[in-house]
C-alpha cells in the first residue's frame, strides 16, 4: 500500500477526492459499473466458498452429491474469480475507487486504533470515502484470491510442477480458504448491520447524513 509523502489528517482527507453528487439529499457513492463488478465477483466468491464446503466436509458431500460436477464449478468459478475486477478497469470510477482504496494516510492510522480500543464513536473514527477497515479488507482479499488462483492452478494442473509444490500448495489453499470463508462472514455481518451501506452498494447512492456520520473526511 501507499503512504502518503506528509500523513498529516488534511492530506489525508484530500487523497479521497469526490466520487459522487448529492441530490435531494442522496449522495451518490458508487457507479453502476463499480455495483456490478462486486455483484458478479460476489456470485463467484460464493460459489468457490460453498463449492469448497461439499468438497470437503462430509455431510455436505453426501448431500449434494455429483462430487465431479462440483469440482469443476469449484475450478472454474475460481478461475473466473479476477474477471470481474479486471473488466472494472475500464471504469473511470472504479479505477478512481482503487487508489483511494490504496491510500493509507494518519486518518486511517486513527480509525484503526480505535477499533482496536472498540471506541465506536463517529467522531473518533475519521474517514474519507473508505474507511480503513475496508482498505485492510479489499488489500487483504485481493491478496488472499491470487494466492488461491496460484496454488489452485498447482493443484489443477499437476504435470506443472513438482510433488513436494503440490502438496505445499494444497496446504496453502485448504487453510488459506477456511480463513477467507470466516473473514467473508465477517464482512457479511457487518455489511448486515449497517441498512444504508447496503443500499449504497445496491442503488448507489446513500444519505448525505450517513456519508457525513460514517465517512466525516469524503466530500462528494
Amino acid at each position: 500500500m501507499k503512504s502518503p509523502e506528509t500523513p498529516s489528517a488534511a492530506e489525508s482527507a484530500r487523497s479521497d477526492e469526490p466520487a459522487g453528487s448529492a441530490v435531494s439529499g442522496r449522495v451518490r457513492r458508487f457507479s453502476r459499473g463499480e455495483r456490478w463488478v462486486h455483484r458478479v465477483t460476489a456470485v463467484l466468491m460464493g460459489l468457490c466458498v460453498v463449492t469448497a464446503a461439499c468438497l470437503y466436509v462430509p455431510q455436505l458431500a453426501e448431500l449434494v452429491g455429483r462430487r465431479a460436477l462440483v469440482v469443476v464449478v469449484h475450478e472454474w468459478s475460481g478461475l473466473l474469480l479476477p474477471v470481474p475486477v479486471l473488466v472494472g478497469l475500464a471504469s473511470r470510477a472504479f479505477r478512481a475507487d482503487l487508489r483511494l482504496l490504496n491510500r493509507f494516510g494518519a486518518h486511517d492510522r486513527v480509525w484503526l486504533r480505535s477499533a482496536l480500543r472498540r471506541d465506536a464513536r463517529a467522531a473518533s473514527r475519521p474517514a474519507g470515502k473508505f474507511n480503513a477497515g475496508q482498505k485492510t479488507y479489499a488489500a487483504w482479499i485481493a491478496g488472499a484470491t491470487l494466492v488461491m488462483l496460484g496454488t489452485g492452478l498447482m493443484m489443477w494442473f499437476t504435470h506443472l510442477t513438482p510433488l513436494v509444490w503440490r502438496t505445499s500448495a494444497t496446504f496453502v489453499h485448504d487453510w488459506l480458504a477456511l480463513t477467507i470463508g470466516i473473514v467473508l462472514a465477517g464482512h457479511i455481518g457487518m455489511a448486515l448491520a449497517d441498512p444504508e451501506a447496503r443500499r449504497g452498494m445496491r442503488t448507489g447512492s446513500v444519505s448525505g447524513e450517513w456519508a457525513k456520520r460514517e465517512h466525516s473526511l469524503w466530500r462528494p
